[in-house]
């Protein structure tokens, strides 16, 4: 068919399914260019293979598909993503009668090591956070810091809340988080002082009183993403010795601590806003490394003794 009516079908119908995904199940539009990126290379893929129909793919296809792509050096969580995104684009494909088969089930990408993600420990979070703010951009910065670990928050949860979204009375917050799912969580007495204080300066910041954002920059508008990390990463220089600071060790700190204290994996992912459990287990393991840290330390039987010289056992000699 060449660029074909397959192809034009193709991208129509590909097309169809990200206005789905933006307007019906109201993903973000991080989620839908991730989306997008995933399914072009699908498109280019049967493109470049002759696979001139689509609906005809079977999984030996999907399956050269994330062998080609892994050959070219994309990540083993990129090529699961992929396969997620071809797998979802089916199944609605399937719902909506355009297609009777989905050839991405069952097909499963390269195994990654799961990586740990980095904490700090709690006097390495007081040492951070304890210091005087000067000017009301280091208020502003100390309050997103304070709610970041009080409340395991994502960047784009931050970002995005609202004055209204926080009731400093109650300590709560109310957050939208992925799929437009929400979600209230606790806030601690620190990061209620904090937004205390931040709020009383942030009137006289607005460039429009009708802005609704919590969290506001220099220009009065709601704050972007990427100078909140560079806020932290200069934060970081000036308070943690110069070690890097991203928005999501906070909240990995925040899980990893309240699990340690709690041991409520449920809860954890309640605040976390995890839709599966799976995803909150990996903080498990971490527990698990403080544990192993602690016996080593502790447990006669796991202490390393250095000593002169062994000793033969009943002999009450020195092994020579």
């Amino acid at each position: 068919m060449g660029e074909s009516g397959q192809t034009r079908d193709f991208s129509a119908e590909i097309d169809n399914f990200l206005v789905y995904l933006e307007t019906v199940r109201r993903y973000s539009t991080h989620t839908v260019s991730a989306y997008r990126r995933d399914l072009a290379k699908l498109n280019d893929f049967c493109t470049a293979n002759g696979l001139e129909d689509w609906r005809q793919l079977h999984q030996g296809d999907v399956r050269r598909l994330a062998a080609h792509y892994h050959r070219k050096g994309l990540h083993g969580k990129s090529v699961q993503r992929l396969l997620s995104a071809t797998r979802s684009f089916y199944q609605h494909q399937i719902k909506q009668r355009r297609c009777r088969h989905n050839p991405a089930q069952g097909v499963s990408a390269p195994r990654v090591p799961r990586r740990l993600p980095a904490t700090m420990d709690t006097d390495q979070l007081s040492h951070l956070l304890c210091y005087e703010a000067g000017d009301w951009i280091e208020v502003r910065d100390k309050a997103m810091v304070e709610l970041f670990y009080s409340s395991g928050l994502r960047l784009s949860e931050l970002t995005g809340l609202d004055c209204t979204d926080i009731d400093l009375r109650e300590g709560l917050v109310t957050v939208t988080g992925k799929g437009n799912k929400t979600r209230t969580v606790p806030v601690g007495k620190h990061a209620t002082t904090a937004i205390a204080d931040w709020l009383k300066l942030r009137p006289a910041r607005l460039s429009d009183a009708g802005e609704a954002a919590l969290f506001i920059s220099s220009r009065g508008q709601r704050i972007h993403p990427r100078s909140v990390q560079s806020r932290l990463k200069k934060m970081a220089e000036q308070q943690a010795s110069g070690r890097k600071l991203h928005p999501h060790m906070l909240r990995h700190s925040f899980a990893s601590h309240i699990l340690e204290s709690s041991s409520d994996l449920r809860a954890v992912q309640e605040m976390l806003g995890h839709a599966n459990i799976s995803t909150t287990q990996i903080y498990t393991h971490l527990d698990f490394q403080h544990l192993a840290r602690v016996y080593d330390k502790s447990h006669p039987r796991a202490q390393k003794k250095s000593s002169p010289g062994k000793r033969h056992r009943g002999t009450g000699k020195d092994s020579s």
